[in-house]
């Protein structure tokens, strides 16, 4: 048994080590983006889950950057719009005919039409950036505008909750 656990252990260790992980010199990205403990995941008077911050934000900070799962498609995207994934995915692609459901906290921030952060998708690399748009403070929100720019007023698909 000692010996199977140790060949298991060798096996992730070189499997690890062949990965190549976020914060490497050519990589612009770091470890902590990727899951990053200052934010996390609570309950809104009015949205349901959301997230928050842990700690302060500065304008133009790193929040998160999310990996994605693409999926490709109309009918792809047609049988997702029958579960409970529908209010959870990002339109994708350079013309928006594929749909992705961000990982992390990525599909769980809230909607505002003056939100405290950006979000950028960068479909080479599959992720999603989630920056500061304003200084954020400890224990607030964190909310995008889900219809692109931070400043954009394009109207959503649900009825928006505490805003007027």
């Amino acid at each position: 048994m000692a010996d199977a656990e140790a060949e298991e252990g060798a096996s992730t260790s070189s499997i690890m080590s062949s990965v190549r992980r976020h914060g490497d010199a050519e990589s612009t990205d770091t470890e902590e983006n990727i899951h990053p403990p200052y934010i996390v995941v609570g309950e809104t008077t009015e949205k349901g889950r959301g997230v928050f911050a842990a700690r302060d934000f500065l304008p133009g900070e790193v929040i998160e950057v999310c990996p994605v799962i693409v999926s490709a498609g109309a009918r792809d995207e047609d049988l997702i719009d029958r579960t409970n994934f529908y209010n959870y995915y990002f339109a994708w692609g350079e013309d928006d005919r594929a749909c992705a459901i961000a990982l992390g906290y990525g599909s769980l921030y809230n909607h505002s039409y003056h939100p405290n952060a950006d979000h950028r998708r960068d479909f080479a690399a599959g992720t999603i950036t989630v920056t500061a748009y304003r200084h954020i403070r400890a224990g607030e929100e964190i909310t995008i505008n889900y219809t692109g720019p931070v400043d954009c007023r394009d109207p959503v698909w649900f009825d928006v909750a505490g805003e007027e």
